[in-house]
């Protein structure tokens, strides 16, 4: 649904609430009228509740929501003295209609001063899980989430095994598309291969279904900073069709929620206006080479020949990460071996091993065409190593469009920002109108791993919109080698790092430890002075 459409059924559903409960609010002492009010109607049930005058912001937040409507319909029986166990599941298995029962056709008498704390065991956990349920929610949605890498494409940087900790403010959170879901939960169940929200996910009848009406357009609360170029990124991967995260054969048959689609970490290399190249693996803004930061390490893979009558030891794949500071491994066959994945430098002192002859950095010739980078198509012979140049827009930039450079924008004008466009003849129809330029409703950016030959991003699906951001890594609060045996199973030297800022990495785990142990401490004395008092 639009914006529009939106306000108008929030309308439908003060209406509903205050057809349904205007007596209610009499007979608790307030004006019925009140009922009718947006956003003072919940101020006043509050009170009516006996519950903090704060929960109306909960009720606004999408899927936070859906936790709290059911709080509020068991808490407004309640309040009037509804308090069994028939009571509570009708208020839920109605969607509270039931108060529409306890409106006309009860005779209530409002408690006043009620006690917010259940008078059951079992009321009382309920209601710590859903309050637990909702706070938990909140921070993660709006503020910070936690997220573990899994691959290699950003090695050095970010390392298989890091849990980091992912800033939503300083990009600016973005509120829930997907309203009908499970909070807490990306786009499965875990245990199961269910999916955590309601959405049609056929491609023929996405557009129709009613259930997808409930998604809501793209929104962004304001942060305090944009997307810089080189800064690493969570974002959506733009051309998810996966049914569920956790099956990677891809089906056109499905098409994903944007705010569930597979969370990815990259580099952002391009920023909105930026024309980019890559040359040999090595990319070009506007024409000059870009300079990572300290911390970021390029990595390419390498072939090598073995010298006569020599070979590697059995243990020297293990030995390759801490001595040579290979990220993939080795694969060897009688007299040659390739690294998958290595720095210049690794490269440079493997060199140097006893039985290795010779290493070269392995590359692709300019004009070898790949069929699966983007744009997939033959006007566009560009492979991992040589690609581009291409032009990264910006919101309300304006771009020339023909039937050469359609296919590096179709997916942009079409998918991403809702036209439908096709080419016939020489000429490019955007909405059925002949067009020659388009501006851009969106920025756009491009993503990549710092592991070149072993990275699957912008080369292969192109530009990442503005509303596929989730936002900033910020801090690693674990890292877990499996290679590791007992303790050396943490990296200790990263935990509680920092993951953007240049120069030497330094751990604030001591700090940490000092803070707990401080506020420990004074939660004792505390403890203990109260009971002197």
């Amino acid at each position: 649904m639009t914006l529009a459409e939106w306000f108008y059924f929030g309308l439908l559903i003060q209406l509903i609430h205050g057809l349904g409960t205007w007596k209610i609010y009499k007979q608790a002492g307030q004006k019925p009228w009140a009922a009718f009010v947006p956003i003072y109607n919940a101020l006043v049930l509050f009170k009516i509740m006996n519950r903090p005058w704060y929960w109306v912001f909960f009720i606004f937040l999408p899927v936070i929501n859906c936790v709290m409507f059911p709080v509020i319909w068991v808490e407004t029986a309640r309040s009037f003295g509804k308090n069994k166990t028939k009571d509570t599941i009708l208020a839920v298995c109605t969607l509270g209609f039931y108060n529409y029962y306890l409106n006309y056709f009860v005779d209530l008498q409002h408690i006043k001063n009620r006690s917010p704390e259940p008078k059951s065991a079992a009321g009382q956990f309920v209601n710590s899980i859903l309050f637990a349920i909702v706070v938990a929610s909140t921070v993660h949605i709006y503020m910070m989430q936690p997220f573990v890498i899994p691959s290699s494409s950003l090695e050095k940087s970010l390392l298989v095994g890091d849990f980091l900790i992912v800033s939503k403010l300083h990009y600016g959170a973005r509120v829930p598309m997907t309203t009908l879901s499970l909070p807490m939960v990306h786009d499965t169940i875990p245990l199961t291969k269910k999916k955590s929200y309601l959405f049609n996910d056929r491609i023929e009848e996405k557009e129709t279904s009613w259930l997808n009406k409930f998604q809501l357009p793209f929104l962004r609360i304001p942060g305090w900073e944009n997307v810089k170029r080189n800064e690493i990124v969570v974002f959506n991967q733009p051309a998810d069709t996966l049914l569920d995260m956790n099956d990677f054969t891809p089906d056109r048959n499905y098409y994903k929620p944007i705010d569930k689609k597979t969370n990815l970490v990259k580099r952002c290399v391009g920023i909105p206006g930026d024309s980019l190249e890559i040359r040999d693996g090595f990319v070009f803004i506007n024409g000059k080479k870009n300079v990572l930061p300290y911390r970021a390490k390029l990595q390419f893979s390498y072939e090598g020949r073995i010298k006569p009558g020599k070979s590697f030891s059995r243990n020297i794949e293990n030995r390759l990460k801490t001595y040579y500071d290979i990220t993939d491994g080795i694969q060897k066959s009688n007299t040659a071996f390739k690294l998958f994945a290595a720095t210049d430098e690794a490269a440079k002192a493997f060199k140097n091993h006893p039985s290795v002859a010779s290493i070269q950095k392995m590359t692709l010739p300019e004009d070898y065409a790949d069929q699966d980078m983007f744009p997939q198509d033959a006007e566009y012979p560009w492979n991992m190593a040589y690609f581009g140049p291409i032009y990264i827009p910006k919101k309300g930039a304006t771009i020339e469009i023909n039937t050469s450079n359609l296919p590096l924008y179709k997916r942009l004008i079409s998918e991403y920002e809702g036209n439908k466009v096709y080419a016939k003849g020489n000429q490019v129809y955007i909405n059925g109108k002949v067009a020659t330029t388009y501006t851009c409703k969106q920025n756009y950016y491009w993503m990549m791993g710092d592991n070149r030959n072993n990275s699957i991003d912008a080369r292969r699906w192109g530009f990442v919109p503005e509303n596929h951001i989730v936002g900033k890594p910020v801090f690693i609060w674990m890292s877990w080698n499996t290679h590791g045996k007992g303790l050396n199973k943490i990296r200790w030297d990263r935990v509680f790092t920092t993951v953007h800022p240049d120069g030497p990495r330094r751990s604030y785990l001591k700090y940490f430890l000092f803070f707990l142990l401080a506020n420990y401490g004074f939660r004792k004395w505390r403890k203990r002075r109260q009971k002197v008092a």
